[in-house]
């Protein structure tokens, strides 16, 4: 296995590079969702090699002939389990395989926690992950991207409320789940400052150990809202009817981000993730898999590689 010397991460550093996407495992349908082929047997779209951008993948990465990709596993439909139990699918899953498919190499997929990915793709053990990782400032210091969606959160209600979250004023007083260290959190917690100038009541947070005790705390009562990647919302919201999404805003406010493969800082993978990514969009493939996975609407237009140097 490719291994580099492991980078010491503070407390608070590894914080800000974790804080991003809803870490918590979904509750797999039994029935599958709206549309989805969740079985083992997936059928992936697939895509031919491209000889120039293999023979452009770095000697190191390339020496074994595989692409090790981690992913989480635990948000619906982008990184989920099959009705296996054991085979991970998903939106996340199949745009790695597009990149190994024109990079000319095998998918080795790792399932790893949230917390652990950015050490252990620091350390080498991960080549890139795909896994809804949004860029941010702290990232950008230890990480390259390739960007691949819109990056969105969502809020999720009863299906018999009459809530509707545009920004802070709409929390105020509210119970709402998040996941602990995530963007979502740290989106609140601006909010609940706002209020606190404002002298209104800020909103409750709750945090719960998996998704589907989050949802069923939402579907009961016990809290008014709960905030996760946008696609897992909407995901909820054609598959149950006893939730529904109530609001949208972009993963990176104030500001805006993007959805992004990641790979270690000055590794030389992040230019040909980013090529292959955009001769997949090009040739359709890239829009086809959005589409299996009903994320159209987060599809761009052109890949682009970000880091440190040109990140704003």
């Amino acid at each position: 296995m490719k291994h580099v010397a492991l980078a010491t991460l503070s407390a608070a550093a590894l914080l800000a590079l974790t804080g991003c996407a809803d870490p918590g495992a979904a509750a797999l349908p039994e029935t599958g969702g709206p549309g989805y082929n969740t079985s083992p047997e997936q059928d992936r779209i697939r895509s031919q090699v491209d000889q120039k951008l293999a023979d452009a993948v770095p000697a190191a990465i390339k020496e074994d002939g595989k692409l090790t990709v981690a992913t989480t596993g635990g948000s619906v439909p982008l990184s989920f389990h099959a009705t296996d139990d054991r085979t991970v699918i998903g939106t996340e899953v199949d745009l790695a395989q597009l990149v190994a498919d024109k990079l000319g190499l095998e998918l080795d997929l790792q399932i790893t926690s949230w917390e652990n990915w950015p050490l252990k793709t620091e350390s080498g053990d991960f080549e890139a992950v795909f896994s809804n990782v949004g860029i941010n400032a702290e990232r950008v210091k230890k990480f390259d991207f390739s960007t691949y969606r819109a990056a969105y959160m969502g809020f999720e209600a009863r299906a018999d409320s009459n809530i509707t979250v545009n920004g802070a004023a709409d929390i105020s007083g509210r119970k709402i789940a998040v996941g602990s260290g995530t963007n979502q959190e740290k989106i609140l917690l601006a909010w609940n400052e706002d209020l606190a100038k404002q002298g209104k009541e800020p909103a409750q947070l709750q945090y719960y150990s998996n998704e589907a005790d989050t949802i069923l705390a939402l579907s009961s009562g016990r809290i008014d809202l709960n905030i996760a990647p946008y696609p897992s919302t909407v995901y909820r919201e054609k598959e149950r009817d006893d939730v529904k999404v109530v609001g949208k805003i972009n993963a990176g406010w104030p500001a805006e981000t993007l959805v992004a493969a990641t790979t270690k800082a000055g590794n030389g993978l992040a230019e040909q993730i980013t090529a292959a990514l955009n001769k997949a969009i090009e040739e359709g493939s890239y829009g086809q898999v959005l589409d299996r996975w009903s994320l159209g609407e987060e599809a761009l237009a052109t890949s682009k590689t970000v880091t440190e140097a040109n990140y704003r």
